[in-house]
């Protein structure tokens, strides 16, 4: 099939590569074209200058790029991919967004005759380099249908959960729920140090046990040394967070942990961690811990 993916970042840049080892036709564009360039010295396939001449001729056209105004600025205008897409093709949106952003770029294909499903990803860039991604899809079944099996170059699972937006509003239930088992991590291996435990030990014993998590299993190690440069960045998931309780304002739901959670991401920015993986919410705790103990000093001095 004839595709191309717009925005290679560390998921999309393995995406975009698992879709060209799968047989697949690929066209690439990024911003920044030696990243694009990059790619194409690293798989093969074909560079284009900007999203419309990337879409030309596809079929279906991948897009994986920052944020909302980020998604707006590769889909609209004379350079963007509805200006390059024919009637009847499909734009599959794996960028987490807003779900009104994916409802107003949905019409506004429609008018071009293109259909669009939104797509958020999970799994992180490991998941996207070893191709075991999760999907969650918003939009019709028949556009889903199709776009499944190309989806599965580099996705262990996929599932419409409904109507465009779907998929977004789903990834804001993975960020909430993330968000919790993280922080709950972070304070228990804060108490372990803090009471003289092997943190790695600790999490050995009881991660085989009902405390087990994805988090627990992939990130103990990392958070117990301080090192923090392994994943997903705080400054995305504040975004994330964003989208999901601006979205529970409008949906009447009540999210008081996530809420505390997205605060104490506020505070590891604050510290210089904007670019630092979810797990540094134990680098916050050990750094009040830390003026704690200053205080203290100081009093007692």
């Amino acid at each position: 099939m004839k595709i191309c993916f717009i925005g290679l970042g560390v998921m999309g840049f393995p995406m975009a590569g698992h879709l060209l080892n799968a047989g697949h036709d690929v066209t690439v564009y990024n911003r920044t074209a030696s990243k694009a360039q990059l790619w194409v010295e690293q798989y093969g396939g074909n560079m284009a200058l900007t999203p419309a001449t990337a879409a030309e001729d596809c079929e279906i056209a991948f897009v994986c790029v920052g944020n909302d105004d980020d998604l707006r600025s590769v889909i609209y205008g004379d350079n963007g991919v509805l200006a390059g897409l024919a009637k009847g093709s499909l734009i599959v949106d794996h960028t987490t967004t807003s779900a009104e952003v994916a409802r107003e770029v949905n019409a506004k294909a429609n008018e071009h005759g293109i259909r669009f499903i939104d797509a958020p990803v999970s799994g992180g860039q490991a998941g996207a380099e070893n191709g075991v991604l999760t999907v969650m899809i918003g939009g019709e079944q028949a556009d889903y249908d199709f776009a499944a099996p190309v989806i599965d170059s580099f996705a262990k699972f996929s599932k419409r959960l409904g109507e465009v937006g779907a998929g977004q509003l789903t990834k804001m239930v993975n960020q909430i729920c993330i968000a919790g088992v993280v922080q709950g991590l972070a304070e228990g291996l804060h108490f372990a140090r803090s009471a003289g435990l092997d943190g790695v030990e600790v999490i050995e014993a009881i991660s085989q046990g009902a405390a087990g998590s994805w988090q627990m299993d992939n990130r103990h190690k990392t958070m117990w040394q301080g090192e923090y440069e392994h994943g997903f960045a705080v400054d995305w998931m504040r975004k994330d967070l964003g989208f999901a309780l601006s979205e529970a304002r409008k949906n009447g739901s009540h999210l008081p942990l996530t809420a505390l959670v997205d605060q104490f991401y506020s505070e590891v920015q604050a510290i210089g961690g904007e670019r630092w993986d979810t797990s540094s919410l134990l680098a916050k705790l050990e750094k009040v811990a830390s003026n704690n103990t200053i205080n203290k000093t100081i009093v007692i001095n």
